[in-house]
């Protein structure tokens, strides 16, 4: 039969013959804004709250829900939702459950951009943010009118590991929303959703995607996981009336990333635990930060959290006080593999310098006085790195 439509509409509206759908290792990539609706019933009968809701591409497509099924499995929780980066779902919790009035707890070594994003929240809306020290939970007081608590393990930059079991349980007695910042541990290290013989849970965690899932330092993406039905719809109505939304290639890249995430993680932290044990030998430091190390801030609740000793790729050095900014920056600019950026996860290892004294609210007895650098190992040789750092401590000299 001819087809007597008009090239444009033919071009349009093309047939497509061949099968939609064969087994591959990876799943088929759905690019959307309109979604087809095959009929009105399919149209009218359909609800925002369905498992799959497939009605506009902001919502999600089968590309997107893959991602947050895998991500929910992998973090022990049931509902996902993905934002363009970890600080947009960060920002999603913030807006989702703070209002007027309300108190949300924060510890002093919280990820800065979340406190930058708190302090907005109390200048312009009336939230009040109170500072709590990860290491004791009796600083932790909760008033009626708190709502959240936010939680890191490890903590920001200085990587104490909280104590998270009683902060929890004293949140759960407060009936304080709980929301862990699980990127450290990207769902290996322990499961957030059961992380102690008693069976505790944190209420919500956020992940920043861009970090190990990702893997390859090009990827900006976000997630935030519950158990709660109500919880997750709850988030659910916010994001959509943000229009928070990501793209599907990156979703895929992800995707592609995860099988190997794992592998990825224990390699990064073998190397951070061979680069930890000459560090600590170093005159130029006077502390070391790792979790797993016994000597760092908060080992005692990791060692009682972490499954199988696990631990993340980061480790922080406290230079010696007689080394000022000049030198620290010499030092910084002296490395060749470490490259002078923020992140971590990916394959290049990388460098970031910090003075604490303005980042912090409490006094902190528990570190050293002095300039700190931060290092995010990446995947190459353990040695080679050892020996990038020892040629650029040659710098802090001159």
């Amino acid at each position: 039969m001819t087809d007597n439509k008009e090239t444009q509409t033919r071009l349009i509206h093309a047939p497509r013959n061949a099968p939609q759908y064969i087994q591959t290792i990876q799943p088929p990539l759905f690019r959307a804004s309109t979604i087809i609706f095959k009929t009105t019933t399919h149209l009218f009968d359909r609800h925002w709250s369905d498992p799959y809701d497939y009605s506009y591409g902001t919502h999600g497509t089968p590309t997107t829900y893959t991602l947050g099924d895998q991500l929910a499995q992998l973090e022990g929780g049931t509902y996902c939702l993905l934002a363009p980066s970890g600080l947009s779902a960060i920002n999603l919790v913030n807006s989702t459950f703070l209002s007027h009035g309300d108190e949300v707890w924060v510890p002093d070594n919280i990820y800065g951009p979340n406190m930058e994003h708190l302090r907005n929240l109390q200048q312009r809306y009336g939230i009040s943010v109170k500072v709590y020290d990860a290491l004791d939970v009796s600083s932790f007081t909760p008033s009626v009118k708190a709502k959240l608590l936010w939680l890191e393990a490890a903590g920001s930059v200085t990587l104490e590991f909280p104590d998270l079991k009683n902060l929890v349980k004293k949140a759960q007695q407060a009936n304080v929303l709980t929301a862990l910042d699980n990127t450290w541990g990207a769902g290996l290290a322990f499961n957030a959703f059961d992380f102690s013989d008693e069976h505790l849970s944190v209420d919500l965690t956020v992940h920043a995607l861009t970090k190990y899932p990702s893997g390859g330092g090009d990827i900006l993406m976000g997630s935030v996981i519950s158990r709660d039905q109500t919880l997750h719809h709850q988030l659910f109505k916010m994001h959509a009336t943000q229009g928070i939304c990501v793209s599907g290639d990156d979703t895929a890249q992800i995707i592609r990333s995860l099988p190997h995430m794992r592998l990825r993680y224990q390699q990064q932290a073998q190397n951070a635990q061979e680069i930890l044990t000459w560090l600590k030998q170093q005159p130029e430091f006077m502390q070391v930060l790792h979790p797993a190390d016994a000597s760092s801030p908060g080992h005692c609740y990791w060692k009682e959290t972490c499954l199988e000793g696990q631990s993340a790729g980061l480790l922080s050095v406290i230079f010696d006080p007689k080394y000022d900014l000049a030198a620290i920056r010499r030092f910084c600019d002296g490395l060749k593999l470490f490259k002078l950026g923020f992140s971590w996860g990916g394959p290049v290892s990388l460098v970031m310098l910090y003075d604490l004294k303005p980042m912090r609210v409490l006094p902190n007895t528990h570190l050293q006085q002095g300039l700190l650098v931060r290092f995010c190992v990446g995947l190459e040789s353990a040695q080679d790195l050892i020996q990038d750092i020892q040629n650029a401590l040659q710098q802090i000299e001159k």
